[in-house]
C-alpha cells in the first residue's frame, strides 16, 4: 500500500493586474510584509489580453508578475487566494472599485498552478471557497500550455520569467535537501 507523504514546498508567484493609479508601491509593502522578500519580477507590461477588468478598473491596465523568496506549503495557497482577496478589498478606490488584481499562485518542478474562486470543468476545489487550476505544465525542458491557458501565459516574456523562476526554486529546493534533517 502507498503511503501518503507531504510533498516539497513550492514557490508563491504573484501575479498584478493594476490601473496606472494603483498604489502600487503600498502592495508591494503589505505583500512583502505577508509573505516575505520579492526575488524575482517582470518589467512593467500592458495588460491587452482581455478587456475583462476594464469596466473595474479603467483602461491603460499593466501587469506584473513577482516571486518570493520563501517557499510555501502547497496548501496554503486557499488561504493565501482569501488573502489576496482582502488585500483587493482594502485597496480599492472610492466605490469599492479596484485598483488591483491579485493572483497568487506558485511553481514547482512540474506545473505552474493558479488559484481563483471561479469554479470551471478543469479546476480543483481547494477549500474556503477558493478553487485551483494548473495553468501550464513543465515537460521537455519548457513550460507548455494546456487549451484553457489564459493568452498572455501563453506568450515568451511570461514563459521566460516562469522559467527563470523555477530554476531559482530548483536551487532551492536542491539547498533545503541538501540540509540535515533534525528529528
Amino acid at each position: 500500500m502507498a503511503q501518503a507523504i507531504e510533498p516539497p514546498p513550492v514557490k508563491l508567484i504573484m501575479g498584478l493586474i493594476f490601473a496606472p493609479e494603483a498604489p502600487i508601491a503600498a502592495v508591494r509593502r503589505q505583500l512583502k510584509a505577508t509573505y516575505g522578500g520579492i526575488d524575482r519580477e517582470t518589467t512593467l507590461l500592458p495588460f491587452v489580453w482581455t478587456r475583462f477588468y476594464e469596466r473595474e478598473m479603467g483602461p491603460t491596465l499593466q501587469r506584473q508578475f513577482w516571486s518570493f523568496d520563501a517557499l510555501i506549503a502547497a496548501d496554503a495557497l486557499a488561504g493565501i487566494k482569501r488573502q489576496t482577496n482582502a488585500m483587493e478589498r482594502a485597496f480599492a478606490g472610492h466605490g469599492g472599485q479596484r485598483g488591483v488584481n491579485l493572483d497568487p499562485g506558485y511553481i514547482d518542478l512540474a506545473k505552474l498552478v493558479l488559484a481563483t474562486t471561479k469554479d470551471r470543468q478543469h479546476r480543483l476545489y481547494l477549500g474556503q471557497g477558493i478553487y485551483a487550476e494548473v495553468t501550464l505544465r513543465f515537460t521537455g525542458g519548457r513550460f507548455v500550455p494546456w487549451e484553457w491557458t489564459y493568452p498572455d501565459y501563453r506568450t515568451p516574456d511570461y514563459l521566460a520569467f516562469f522559467d527563470a523562476v523555477r530554476r531559482r526554486y530548483r536551487q532551492q529546493l536542491t539547498a533545503l535537501l541538501a540540509e540535515p534533517q533534525h528529528v
